[in-house]
């Protein structure tokens, strides 16, 4: 192989540790786990806000339990209406009608069988406080303090307990001839119904506009704040998908000295936040043109979106009644494809994809039907690997032959090198004749590794951001295939009942896992199907390559190293039957061997070395 090939090879392999070396050594900062919004004073009002009919401001404030409390007093602080389904337990406040309390049964927040359950949304005063409210914004003919809003208490008028198929409705009489009434349905998933209507027993027309709001109390002290996820506001405007991280909403335009972005005229829009694994929704109906805002309130740290509806006018003696929903759950695939179905414009869509989302999407959907039919995660992830290389085998083989080829000239190429001596350009010039005359492309052999690159991060986003990857086993003591390897020679490689030491930490580095470990040895023997290198630096980087590679990916997610490992032993499969059935037998023993030696091949050595091998 020619320098100009090695260094094209070496460029780009080089490229690929220099990316994935910024990941390791230069992480983004861990987030501080934030101080609750409402922490000033027990009796200070947090900050948030009802929408005006006309434009988003503070016309209401809402009282909020002492910080200090428990989750558990914090509950105690108004009446509840429970939330009982066979996915979701919690409960409904009937201060200010907000979900507020809401638990996702089928996850836990780690591994073990009596770890906690996972926590979405919890009341005012608790730390990461979470909730969803609705209301009416005063218009024309309606004062603010007769409208419903974060601190109105509502009145339980039928049903005991929100379940399937049996909704609850709460009521409020403003004592000035309206009344209000808001009905809370839930589907066996994560969607909520809500059904706020008003009815109008006074002489005079009134106008007001229908809202929803999401609150979040401070960043989430468990927020990733990883580059590769976005974490934050997420919003559908007019099949455009919108999002703000946590730390750039603080920095919007300010809009009465509060920093917010607000989109009129939304149709098949919907606006939230979204998490690693979980998020909430807020869903206008898609005909109707609604606004939707994300705003930040400074002085009480409180992130907030909002869906107001178009302002209704109701008559005397008349009713209006809008309809929204609001998905609070898990970003199950599954799940939103089929609420996307039902209507909800480009759900599938919150899940976060990334730049490579046309390689992210089609490899997340194999990998989760090979999982489906498998039963192992694993497994699956293995099947994919198999997958990409049939679907690469055409460009590999072409790759390989030609890297056969190249061995075979390697004669031809020293004797050029002789006789050109310092003439670089005659050189050149005798290696592209002899290129065109035996018909090689001397940059075939590049083209397998370039392809690797984009499918190697798209995977990386797949285990990275897919909730079905969270916590999925594999054999053994591997039992979390988003998370790193957790083995190593500390904890006798699982066999032992403890910990090993945490991923990114110089402990896990020197006691590297098993998966890292086969990662590494793959790499090796790949590379040994060659033989090294006769450029001492060249030789130098390539037989350190190997194990770089295994301390960089040893604090990876677990299945993107079996991904790697399997790719790497169906490449070397690969090469090694391609490159014989063309005449040329890899001295892998050989390689080894000679790269063991601490003097480097001559180039004499090295151009012998193919005929060797050979049948």
């Amino acid at each position: 192989m020619d320098d100009q090939n090695k260094n094209l090879i070496l460029a780009t392999v080089l490229s690929f540790i220099v990316i994935l070396g910024w990941f390791l050594l230069f992480p983004p900062p861990e987030t501080v786990p934030p101080v609750d919004g409402a922490t000033a004073t027990t009796s200070a009002p947090s900050g948030v806000t009802a929408p005006n009919a006309a434009a988003p401001a503070a016309a209401a404030t809402e009282t909020v339990a002492n910080p200090a409390e428990t989750r558990a007093e914090a509950l105690e602080q108004a009446p509840r209406v429970p939330i009982a389904t066979t996915r979701l337990s919690g409960s409904i406040s009937l201060l200010g009608g907000r979900v507020d309390d809401l638990l996702l049964k089928d996850y836990r927040t780690t591994i073990d069988d009596d770890a906690p359950i996972v926590t979405l949304l919890s009341p005012a005063g608790t730390q990461d406080a979470y909730y969803a409210l609705y209301g009416w914004a005063a218009g024309a003919g309606i004062a603010p303090e007769q409208v419903p809003g974060p601190n109105t208490l509502w009145s339980l008028v039928d049903g005991e307990t929100l379940s399937v198929g049996s909704p609850i409705t709460i009521s409020w009489d403003n004592s000035a001839g309206q009344i209000f009434t808001r009905v809370i349905s839930i589907d066996d998933n994560y969607m909520f119904d809500v059904e706020q209507s008003v009815e109008n027993t006074s002489e005079t027309s009134v106008t007001m506009a229908p809202y929803g709001i999401i609150a979040r109390h401070g960043i989430p002290s468990d927020a990733q704040n990883f580059f590769i996820l976005h974490e934050g506001m997420v919003a559908m405007n007019n099949g455009e998908l919108l999002e703000t991280g946590w730390k750039d909403i603080p920095d919007l335009d300010a809009v009465n000295g509060v920093p917010s972005e607000r989109i009129d005229g939304v149709t098949n829009g919907w606006i939230g936040f979204t998490g690693h694994y979980f998020m909430t929704n807020l869903i206008p109906d898609p005909a109707q043109a609604s606004r939707l805002t994300v705003k930040y309130l400074p002085t009480t740290d409180i992130f907030q979106t909002e869906a107001v509806l178009p302002t209704q006018t109701i008559t005397a003696g008349s009713t209006a009644t809008v309809t929204t929903q609001l998905f609070a759950g898990a970003k199950e695939w599954e799940t939103l494809r089929e609420y996307e179905a039902k209507g909800v414009y480009k759900f599938i869509d919150s899940i976060d994809w990334g730049w490579f989302f046309f390689l992210t999407k089609p490899i997340f959907w194999v990998l989760h039907h090979l999982n489906i039919l498998i039963g192992n995660m694993g497994v699956a992830i293995i099947g994919l690997t198999l997958l990409i290389k049939a679907l690469l085998f055409p460009l590999a083989y072409k790759s390989y032959v030609s890297m056969a080829k190249m061995k075979e000239l390697q004669p031809q190429m020293e004797k050029l090198k002789k006789d050109a001596g310092e003439d670089r350009q005659k050189l050149q010039q005798g290696m592209m004749e002899l290129y065109k005359r035996e018909k090689v492309n001397p940059a075939a052999g590049c083209l397998p590794i370039i392809m690797q690159i984009p499918i190697f991060f798209s995977l990386y986003k797949v285990i990275f951001v897919t909730l079905e990857l969270r916590h999925a086993p594999f054999f053994g003591p591997f039992q979390d295939l988003s998370a790193p390897d957790p083995t190593s020679i500390f904890n006798f490689y699982g066999l032992l009942p403890w910990a090993a030491p945490d991923a990114g930490s110089i402990m896990a580095l020197v006691f590297i896992g098993i998966l890292p470990l086969l990662l590494g040895i793959s790499m090796f023997l790949q590379q040994k199907l060659n033989p090294a290198p006769t450029d001492p630096t060249q030789q130098m980087i390539f037989a350190w390559m190997p194990w770089v590679f295994m301390f960089m990916l040893g604090g990876f997610a677990s299945g993107l190293v079996v991904y790697w490992i399997a790719n790497n032993t169906i490449t070397f499969t690969q090469q090694y039957l391609i490159m014989r059935s063309q005449g040329y037998k890899p001295d892998l023993l050989g390689n080894i061997t000679g790269g063991l030696k601490r003097k480097p091949k001559t180039a004499t050595n090295d151009s012998k070395a193919p005929s060797k091998g050979k049948k």
